[in-house]
């Protein structure tokens, strides 16, 4: 990369990429969004609005569609030195062709996305080039305006086959207002975000319902077994879930008169695509080729493919 400006190039302007977008360029990094084409047309007419505690304000941000970046002028003009990946799962398969002209031999691509199933997808099409990484952040887009809820953003990275992340590429996302961790195991800490997902996606999908709702009728036995449950299929894999990420999950998973809800839930909820197969559905599939039994998970699945069919009915 050298020693000129990182240029990055985001897909997706939504919660995740909205908020952390917003950092970087007000951080004097050279950020880019690639957007869909409504998108971009509010985004150059209104600007980004951004919404978090204490602070409210709208950036004009460079944005392109995936037609301007195919026809962008000048041999190798559309190379970024970072894509940032923060769409939904569903959303993959036609990013990966978006962002192939934005792709040159020396990019790095970095995707926040759900599940490992991306990671491997992505590793397939760019190899040598992706970068492993999460957020943990709480956010939403209403009406275009992205809002982050709490004060929490961290942003954790790292190279999956170990070694150290681009320097370059480490003090550009290194700004206010974001904590930026970089470590080694990063694969370990994909798969326990992994199972924090797919926990919150069965016991909020399968009992239909809040986490203080649930604890109310008494149900944090049956929590407790879910998580159990999924955690044996990351300790199969190899990438057993850490005592600390345990205690985490069980206590925002079991927390009395919480409103917590997992964002599958709420996309089930209110009839938008959602990512079942990406997170619950591949995990269900591993831990059938890794002979680990699923019962809570399989019914979930059940229960929302039954869903889902009679919604596209």
């Amino acid at each position: 990369m050298g020693e000129h400006a990182v240029k990055i190039l985001i897909a997706g302007a939504g919660a995740t990429g909205g908020a952390f977008g917003t950092r970087l360029f007000e951080a004097d990094r050279d950020v880019t969004f690639l957007v869909r084409p409504a998108r971009a047309e509010t985004m150059r007419a209104e600007g980004l609005r951004f919404v978090s505690p204490g602070e409210d304000r709208t950036n004009h941000i460079p944005v392109l569609t995936a037609a301007e970046l195919a026809t962008a002028d000048g041999p190798g003009s559309t190379r970024f030195d970072l894509v940032i990946v923060a769409v939904k799962a569903n959303g993959l398969e036609s990013i990966i062709d978006d962002i192939r002209p934005a792709v040159g031999e020396g990019t790095r691509i970095l995707p926040f996305l759900n599940g490992m199933a991306q990671i491997d997808r992505l590793v397939e099409e760019f190899p040598g080039q992706v970068l492993g990484g999460l957020v943990k952040i709480v956010g939403t887009v209403e009406d275009g305006v992205v809002h982050q809820m709490t004060d929490m953003a961290i942003m954790t990275i790292g190279e999956l086959g170990g070694g150290a992340v681009p320097e370059p590429v480490a003090q550009t996302l290194d700004v206010p207002g974001c904590r930026l961790q970089i470590i080694d195991e990063i694969t370990d800490a994909l798969w326990e975000k992994w199972i924090f997902i797919a926990a919150a996606g069965v016991v909020t999908c399968l009992f239909r319902a809040p986490v203080g709702a649930i604890m109310a009728v008494g149900g944090r036995p049956q929590v407790i077994w879910i998580v159990d449950e999924l955690e044996a299929v990351a300790a199969a894999g190899g990438h057993p879930v850490s005592a600390k990420a345990r205690d985490m999950t069980l206590s925002m998973l079991t927390a009395e008169g919480s409103s917590f809800t997992s964002s599958l839930y709420r996309d089930v909820t209110s009839g938008l695509p959602s990512e079942t197969e990406h997170i619950l559905g591949h995990l269900a599939s591993t831990a059938a080729d890794l002979s680990v039994e699923t019962p809570l998970l399989d019914l979930t699945l059940v229960q929302l493919r039954a869903g889902e069919s009679l919604r596209q009915s």
